[in-house]
């Protein structure tokens, strides 16, 4: 696979508190340059970055209950809503992390699904979910897997990147056998050069979530 076929699976995140409107604006300029799938920002930016790049096939993303999943699931459902009406192609949203760790996977779904739920309204969205795999054991990683699947997301991800460790071969490779075909999968957390990138598609992942493309991508 060659760098620019990469680049295909790359969502030019830059979640940083601190980001500005020129940063913002950059990495936009950036994901133009290099064909990016996306670019991945907070929802602030979501108006800003579909005005720039409205003309392009570069799809913006957004996080929801970001970065720890604590947010309530009415939080969730707004935020989601608002993000849609902004012009948002994409939502990452966290799972509620300590409802999964303490067995209320019940209410892991209802979230997952009123979200599912949310997009569908807005033409079919595509919602990821994120699982914090460092978070979870390899039980609890396929559980969730498992339930965002049942809940019609159309990803599972590994990271927010905020958290103890990001994406890892193996964590790609058993969220695939949990998954199955029908969902796809984002890595994301830690993933800086070509190397890195190619080993998670290798293992099964379609998407890859990086504050690092243009390197990646062999860019200046």
């Amino acid at each position: 696979m060659t760098r620019e076929e990469i680049a295909k699976f790359i969502d030019h995140t830059l979640l940083r508190s601190s980001a500005t409107p020129a940063d913002i604006k950059k990495i936009c300029d950036e994901a133009l340059k290099y064909s990016f799938a996306s670019v991945c920002v907070n929802p602030y930016y979501v108006k800003l970055c579909k005005e720039y790049l409205k003309e392009s096939n570069v799809k913006v993303a957004t996080v929801i209950g970001f970065p720890l999943g604590a947010n309530t699931l009415k939080t969730k459902v707004f935020e989601a809503k608002e993000a849609f009406e902004n012009g948002a192609d994409e939502i990452d949203m966290v799972i509620n992390i300590g409802a999964m760790l303490s067995g209320n996977t019940d209410y892991v779904y209802e979230e997952i699904k009123s979200i599912v739920d949310v997009a569908k309204e807005y033409s079919n969205k595509i919602v990821k979910v994120i699982i914090e795999t460092s978070e979870l054991d390899n039980e609890k990683k396929i559980e969730a897997c498992k339930i965002a699947a049942a809940a019609g997301a159309d990803y599972v991800k590994t990271s927010t990147g905020f958290s103890k460790s990001g994406a890892k071969y193996e964590d790609i490779l058993l969220m695939r056998k949990a998954v199955g075909s029908r969902v796809k999968i984002k890595a994301s957390g830690g993933i800086r050069t070509f190397e890195d990138a190619l080993l998670m598609i290798q293992a099964g992942a379609s998407r890859i979530g990086t504050s690092n493309g243009v390197a990646i991508v062999g860019g200046e």
